[in-house]
């Protein structure tokens, strides 16, 4: 193996056995009460909020520590105007066929359709970007490695930190999504991975109960 730098572990913090099942059984009751909403209120939040939460996303693993990302966050309710137009476009083709009728069937109990207001309404929409080439600083422009993972990791990092911070969040996912290269001005080698709607959920918000239904433990779970 190649001799390469180290430095001894910097900030890790060891707890006792208590404390360590009092801290996993309050993280899970935390992020058990995060949910996806559709409303949002237009309720301003302050962008050095939503720059913490991205600078926390930013400290996820991945591939050889090249961080494969690039966040765009976006607050100018122009911008945010464009995106709907073009958002909207492409999931007006999707649900009028393309996307097929077993997919519009699944999406039925989550009562989705091509009319996304929340674009313009929520105070912050956070376009996610992978990069397929890079390095572990900007100027690189190396191959990129376990890209799709790695960005998929940091962005749950950034909807966690999100919720942490007492904000509301929807995944949002046209197809295609390329009008965002052109709207947040970035290169083509850069694929737009997910839109992260964000802000305050608003004072009729609701979820639907399909939803809310999670599989148990010893659904998505085998202990060997």
């Amino acid at each position: 193996m190649k001799a390469h730098a180290n430095k001894p572990l910097p900030d890790y913090r060891e707890y006792d056995e208590t404390e360590m099942l009092q801290r996993s059984t309050d993280f899970y009751e935390e992020i058990r009460r995060r949910h996806t909403v559709r409303m949002f209120s237009d309720k301003p939040v302050p962008g050095t909020i939503i720059e913490n939460c991205i600078k926390a996303a930013g400290t996820a693993p991945s591939g050889a520590n090249h961080q494969p990302w690039h966040f765009t966050a976006i607050k100018a309710q122009s911008v945010k105007k464009r995106i709907r137009i073009a958002a909207e476009q492409e999931e007006k083709a999707f649900y009028q066929g393309r996307a097929g009728s077993e997919w519009l069937d699944a999406l039925t109990p989550l009562g989705t359709d091509d009319s996304k207001p929340y674009l313009e309404i929520a105070p912050w929409l956070i376009a996610i970007f992978a990069q397929s080439r890079g390095g572990v600083t900007a100027s690189e422009e190396r191959k990129n490695y376990y890209v799709r993972e790695s960005v998929g990791i940091a962005t749950g990092f950034l909807i966690n930190a999100l919720h942490h911070s007492g904000l509301a969040t929807l995944t949002h996912t046209p197809k295609p999504m390329t009008f965002l290269n052109d709207i947040c001005n970035r290169p083509k080698t850069e694929k737009p991975y997910i839109l992260l709607v964000t802000g305050f959920p608003a004072s009729e918000a609701t979820v639907p109960e399909h939803a809310l239904m999670k599989k148990p433990l010893n659904d998505i779970a085998t202990f060997i």
